[in-house]
């Protein structure tokens, strides 16, 4: 245990020891500073006086609250989203390709918001810094009246100077302050994009809003689904000093959590604070040295945030687990509601205390808390005595003229030392046991009825082996569907002296397995999810698609954790071996031990695209014999739609079976049939993605453009997914293009670590996404040559295939986590290096292939210049703490507009939605 000083034994009732002993003459000290402080009295002590005085307290407060409302509503005006607080902004409204706001150093007030949400969805954290044309143009005003001066139009010093201040307070009186943008966008957003924007969030390092009043109504809001996305992993040490990894679904986590608030008005900045015991490189919680920052702020009083810090199991962590920190903004005294319910649920409360006069009711309060058995400390804005324990749990420390790290330094080894001795723990979602505050889930009718259905399907699976679940729930994907797949394949890859009876035989069996797979029931769960796709309220059918995922995560989160633990050591072991120059029979041994690992893992997995398989392979067997199953309650035609509706609201779409590693042409076909049904036989732009396992390819794509692929170390994809991105009317007209479709992919050389014959699979993957790619991106991870060398070996293979057939792709290679991408020498080596490589490979592949070739740039159109791009780390700094990196995210931005530029040439060679099925068709048949 750290020492921490101890004064004499005091009793808990002379707390006011703690607020009075740091002022030798309170009461002389405040009488010198109230004429001074008159203006800045908050709204509950003027009421105080008016009452004092004999003035009507109700119409001063009446007149206080509507001077605030009338600032909201000019906020929401002046940000252009008037009526929007109930005409609610959509998710399908900010996840389209639209014109880059970003790359303006200055936004005009009207294009705040859409640059905020820009940013944010890239993960870019500096969303919250934000700078306004006007405030800019003010700078140049100043400017203008400086020069005046000096030039003697106005030589009154005095004038100019109350001038400037003049501008000043004007200049801050109309900025508008950053964290109202944020909570503009929260207050406006639908349940979706609030889910998204806070996911995000979270992605970014940021507090999250866990307690909103309404800024109208002020009825205090929960927002439970909003966190329903977000995963916390951290590392916690065992009795033997080994880092145990832990991930969960953050609302259920359960944590020590520690609440911040102030009473009065302080000079310190307890955001500021919290953030030094967090992360001190990076503001987790915005404060008033922030940029942008303003007194202006108006939609923040009475929002509580969140944040969790995440312990990586290092020894120089702060604190050695998980721990939420609950940020109250504004007076603790004006928000009792929110006091109330934190300082109940905190394991540690921390208060900041100006000087309070004897008949402050804020001391009231303070008393309660001081005597109570939960740990308390108390942070003196007046006091400069260093850290004090006054009794159990009891702590004062002074903040008066001390330097910022040694008052966190004392504050860390306090909360330690309260959170030794509690063993309270907080969890999120018991938030919403409170009464008097609204739940979103609850509140929203949609949201709570899609709940329901969900969990009436997951009921279904209380007690289930989850390795036997699929066999159970999704008997059409098993065995048999494998069987057809291996069947089909050797089919495709007829030998030169196999006859036609054995190709008819292998027909027969097709046929035969397509017959016996139509006889398969259809499980009680998969008609509980036909029966809610088929209803006609749209909204409540996408909140149930969203719990289902969420359900099924939590259903299987804690299993795979323990699988994935294993995975990844056993994993990395394999690596280890591989690389070491003697590779013995320790390497055979573990690789046979990743390989059942993986299909344990493998066989764990169980989630929406799993259930989607399962429709189209219902499907499939029913077209083979063209009638429908007894069992299913709606026509087997109408199946490949309720797949399209999903892809049009933005949902990835399983184009190639991960597991049986096939693209079921039938079913992909049916849906793209009813996409254009639904859509219109639009234009699209195909954009694909390849590299090795774990290269980042996911991500990227997610930073891109909002989305929300998987993302995690080792293998998260398995085969490819499409998922369509509508193109903004305003951008229609320069890409001539509707929708973006977007191909993630596995990653290749994902088997091999299995010791496993991987060059048929990774060929087959590359020549398919490479030949339905308008452009692909080509993914390459670090520095590592030898992995280089496979990858390009594999893509350069792809492309000479799809020269043969005369279509004609193009690629841009991305080169991630580059150490220093801003050394032009080195990056000018790299291409000339890669360029080598990538030559050389093109002769091989052209020896293969029998195709007279010598360098990459006659199998495809390739600048090395323009057509490699080099990203920085992902990370600013080491996770599970690090915020994305901004510079990668300016990396992202760069590559998308080279993507869009890329759209521009190729527009007249584009696909339409049907062309798609017919490419696919094409493809798997070379």
């Amino acid at each position: 245990m750290e020492a921490i000083s101890l004064t004499p034994s005091i009793s808990a009732d002379s707390v006011d020891f703690l607020l009075d002993s740091f002022n030798s003459n309170v009461k002389n000290v405040i009488d010198y500073i109230a004429p001074v402080k008159a203006s800045k009295k908050t709204g509950r002590q003027k009421s105080a006086e008016n009452k004092h005085y004999g003035t009507s307290e109700v119409s001063t407060d009446q007149h206080l609250q509507q001077e605030v409302l009338n600032k909201k509503i000019h906020l929401f005006h002046r940000l252009n989203l008037k009526g929007k607080h109930h005409n609610k902004l959509r998710a399908a409204d900010v996840l389209q390709l639209a014109h880059s706001l970003q790359s303006h150093e200055y936004c005009a007030e009207e294009e705040l918001i859409q640059t905020f949400i820009q940013k944010l969805l890239m993960m870019n954290y500096r969303a919250r810094y934000l700078k306004t044309k006007e405030n800019n143009e003010e700078v140049h005003n100043d400017q203008g009246s400086y020069n005046s001066f000096k030039q003697g139009v106005d030589s009154d010093f005095f004038s100019f100077f109350l001038r400037s201040v003049s501008n000043e307070e004007t200049s801050q009186s109309d900025q508008i302050h950053p964290m109202d943008v944020q909570m503009a966008v929260f207050h406006c957003a639908d349940g979706f994009l609030k889910q998204l924007m806070v996911t995000k969030l979270s992605q970014c390092q940021y507090a999250m809003p866990l307690l909103v009043p309404d800024p109208f109504t002020q009825q205090i809001e929960f927002p439970l689904w909003t966190f329903r996305q977000i995963n916390k992993s951290w590392k916690i040490r065992n009795i033997n000093y080994e880092a145990i990894s832990q991930t969960q679904p953050i609302y259920k986590a359960e944590t020590p959590m520690v609440f911040f608030f102030r009473f009065g008005s302080v000079s310190s900045s307890k955001s500021q604070l919290m953030n030094s015991l967090i992360n001190e490189k990076h503001n987790t919680f915005f404060h008033r040295n922030c940029p942008g920052s303003s007194r202006t702020r108006v939609l923040m009083d009475g929002v509580v945030e969140i944040a969790w810090f995440c312990s990586s199991g290092s020894y120089d962590d702060k604190f050695t687990k998980c721990v939420a920190f609950c940020n109250l903004h504004g007076d603790a005294g004006d928000h009792e509601k929110q006091l109330q319910i934190l300082t109940e649920m905190a394991s540690v409360n921390v208060v900041l205390l100006p000087r309070l006069d004897r008949d402050d009711r804020s001391r009231t309060k303070l008393e309660e808390l001081y005597k109570g058995s939960k740990p308390i400390i108390c942070l003196l804005t007046e006091n400069a005595s260093t850290l004090i324990k006054t009794w159990k749990g009891k702590y004062m420390i002074g903040l008066k003229d001390r330097n910022q790290p040694e008052v966190s330094e004392e504050l860390r080894r306090a909360i330690n030392d309260c959170l030794s001795e509690s063993s309270s723990t907080f969890r999120l979602k018991d938030v919403s046991k409170h009464s008097d505050i609204i739940v979103d889930e609850e509140d929203d009718y949609d949201c709570r009825r899609g709940r329901e259905a969900a969990q009436q399907m997951m009921s279904l699976l209380e007690k289930k082996d989850l390795r036997e679940i699929k066999e159970s729930f999704l008997p059409h994907q098993g065995k048999l569907w494998h069987q057809w797949s291996q069947k089909n394949k050797e089919l495709h890859r007829t030998r030169a002296d196999e006859t036609e009876m054995e190709i008819s035989k292998k027909h027969t069996e097709m046929k035969k397995i397509l017959e016996q797979q139509y006889e398969s029931d259809i499980s009680e769960f998969m008609k509980l999810f036909i029966k809610q796709m088929n209803i006609d309220a749209e909204h409540e059918k996408m909140f149930f698609i969203k719990w289902l995922i969420i359900l099924l995560y939590e259903y299987i989160s804690a299993d795979r954790s323990a699988l994935l633990h294993k995975y990844n050591e056993k994993w990395s072991t394999v690596l280890k071996f591989n690389d070491s120059i003697d590779k013995s029979e320790h390497l055979t041994t573990a690789q046979i031990e990743f390989e059942r690992i993986s299909e344990k893992l493998q066989s764990a997995a169980f989630g929406l695209e799993h259930i989607m398989r399962e429709i189209g392979q219902i499907y499939e067997s029913c077209s083979s014999v063209k009638k429908n199953k007894k069992d299913l309650q709606i026509h087997f035609s109408f199946l490949p739609s309720l797949a399209a509706e999903m892809m049009a609201s933005g949902f990835p779409q399983e184009l190639m079976d991960g597991d049986a590693a096939h693209v079921p042409l039938v079913w992909i076909s049916a849906v793209l049939d009813q996409l254009v049904q639904k859509l219109g036989d639009q234009r699209v732009f195909v954009l694909s993605v390849l590299g090795i396992q774990s290269s980042g390819k996911s991500t990227m794509l997610n930073a891109m453009f909002g989305l929300q692929f998987a993302v995690s170390a080792g293998r998260c994809t398995r085969g490819a997914f499409m998922q369509l991105i509508r193109v903004s009317d305003e951008m229609k007209t320069q890409m001539n293009f509707d929708y973006i479709l977007v191909v993630d992919t596995e990653g290749l050389r994902a088997l091999e670590l299995a010791g496993r014959s991987t060059r048929d699979h990774d060929n087959e993957l590359a020549t398919f996404v490479v030949g339905l790619g308008n452009l692909t991106l080509i993914n390459i991870f670090g520095e590592n040559t030898a992995e280089m060398q496979d990858i390009l070996q594999i893509v350069v293979q792809a492309f000479m295939r799809m020269k043969k057939v005369r279509l004609n792709p193009s690629c841009v290679f991305v080169h991630q986590n580059v150490s220093d991408i801003t050394a032009g020498e080195k990056n000018m080596e790299g291409r000339k290096r890669l360029l080598e490589n990538l030559d050389e490979m093109a002769r091989l592949a052209a020896e293969e292939e029998d195709c007279d070739v010598q360098r990459f740039s006659d199998v495809i159109r390739f600048d090395v210049q323009k057509d490699v791009k080099y990203f920085t780390h992902l990370w600013e700094g080491n996770p599970p703490m690090a915020p994305p990196n901004p510079s990668y995210c300016e990396n992202i931005q760069e590559l998308k507009e080279t993507i869009m530029s890329e759209s521009f040439n190729i527009s007249k060679m584009g696909y339409n939605i049907s062309d798609i099925q017919q490419l696919i068709d094409y493809i798997k048949a070379r």
